[in-house]
């Protein structure tokens, strides 16, 4: 794996760990460290920037989706400053996964997320 790869899988790892951050400290911690302080996220449901944005934004998702994880699926494909990859929100009880997606980030000079463009391409009704 080049360094260039690592480094957008690490970038990934790092955005699907604050989704999944359970509890208030550990997700401002997971927030500060996937994205820039001015860091923006934007999907078809939401146009939030800073971490006290993202971080409510995160919370809410949490609560509407009790007892559910976020997870990579595939490979994350990037270069220059640009990541992509595809996700799944999935049922720790049964694994069902109502939610699905596609995101592209951009990085900054230190690996943290200046933006966010999220796709969502399987959402359930009344969501």
């Amino acid at each position: 794996m080049s360094a260039q790869t690592d480094r957008y899988e690490s970038a990934a790892a790092r955005y699907l760990g604050a989704w999944n951050a359970k509890g208030a400290e550990a997700l401002g911690k997971a927030v500060a460290a996937a994205w820039a302080p001015d860091g923006s996220y934007t999907d078809p449901l939401a146009d939030v920037s800073g971490h006290e944005q993202i971080t409510g934004l995160i919370t809410a998702a949490q609560q509407q989706f009790p007892g559910f994880v976020f997870r990579l699926t595939g490979t994350v494909d990037g270069h220059h400053d640009t990541a992509r990859f595809a996700w799944e929100l999935v049922s720790e009880v049964d694994g069902s996964a109502p939610v699905a997606g596609f995101d592209v980030i951009t990085l900054d000079g230190e690996d943290r997320i200046r933006t966010v463009l999220g796709f969502l391409d399987r959402v359930p009704a009344g969501a």
